[in-house]
């Protein structure tokens, strides 16, 4: 899908390419490609002059690779992006093309994003783009407002671990806490650990794009100190990550020690009876021996007694273990 982006009485317009003809009729200052296809790339390399490369969307880049500078000018950005879906969170490489000398173009710079799917935080943009004129004013005002809205979504979704973290702390510290319940609170402590070191991973990636940015002085005064803001609301979220580890971490052991509890308690069950049972167990062993001769057998109260006596050493340890509190 080719997507490109015009401004228009200081408002972000979006529009949907299906030919280059179409595309030829408009000065974008955003292209972004979301799944290309080769046709796409070739409208891209016809009109633009812009030869998309083969390994811009691959995991395994090596770190040198993410962000340099071309001798035509070019500027290659690789960065993550965020996706909080409940079910998968995981991150979305993103590669950027700052192209800022272009004939074609009369040297009006163009941003190129190209990505596998959609990103929350593009919608976002678009979104704010076009209630807020203004906002941006050309193509490295998007990929600051990009950035932006990254450590912005970030935030929102720290938010709302910090609110599935304190539903888990209820149930945790809730009267009785069932080994099923605990297993619940663990399988959504586990979840959020998980977001919450995507979270400090996809930071971490924007600080480096938007350090790029600053030492390959391609910003204006103002773009500098938007993007020293940014860095400085990245740095903010470090904290609220490291205290959610650390509450994440606390949930966790708390967790796992009420469920030693309810363990022990059952371990406690056993123990108890084993040893209640030892004297009765004693008393038949003694009587079940091939004795030649047993006076007391012969008696008519004889096996009365012996049964008796098993049962008396039977409740004897057992109220003697209630009187300790030990049965509680």
């Amino acid at each position: 899908m080719l997507n490109i982006f015009t401004l228009a009485n200081g408002r972000l317009f979006q529009e949907e390419i299906d030919s280059l003809a179409e595309l030829s009729r408009f000065q974008p200052i955003w292209v972004d490609l979301e799944s290309p296809t080769l046709e796409e790339k070739r409208w891209i390399n016809q009109h633009f002059g812009l030869l998309i490369p083969e390994d811009a969307m691959d995991e395994d880049i090596e770190e040198s690779a993410r962000f340099y500078e071309e001798d035509n000018g070019e500027l290659h950005i690789r960065s993550d992006f965020l996706i909080a879906n409940e079910e998968e969170p995981r991150t979305v490489r993103v590669a950027f093309i700052l192209n800022q000398q272009n004939e074609a173009l009369k040297s009006r710079g163009v941003l190129f994003s190209i990505h596998d799917e959609d990103v929350p935080v593009f919608r976002l943009l678009r979104m704010r783009a076009r209630r807020a004129p203004g906002l941006i004013e050309n193509d490295k005002d998007v990929l600051l407002k990009l950035f932006d809205a990254d450590a912005e979504y970030s935030a929102d979704t720290l938010e709302g671990i910090y609110d599935e973290l304190e539903k888990a702390s209820k149930l945790v510290l809730s009267a009785d806490v069932t080994d099923a319940l605990a297993g619940d609170v663990l399988a959504a402590i586990a979840r959020q650990e998980d977001l919450n070191g995507r979270i400090r991973r996809n930071v971490m990636d924007t600080r480096r794009a938007v350090s790029f940015m600053m030492r390959a002085k391609m910003l204006n005064a103002e773009q500098f100190e938007e993007a020293r803001q940014i860095l400085r609301d990245i740095e903010s979220l470090d904290s609220h990550t490291a205290f959610l580890f650390d509450k994440i971490n606390f949930l966790m052991d708390a967790t796992v020690g009420f469920i030693n509890i309810n363990q022990n308690k059952i371990i406690k069950i056993f123990s108890v009876a084993s040893v209640a049972l030892l004297p009765p167990t004693l008393i038949a062993s003694i009587y079940g021996m091939n004795f030649e001769f047993m006076p007391e057998l012969k008696l008519e109260w004889g096996y009365p007694y012996a049964l008796l006596l098993m049962l008396a050493s039977a409740v004897l340890p057992m109220w003697y273990f209630r009187k300790r509190g030990w049965l509680q």
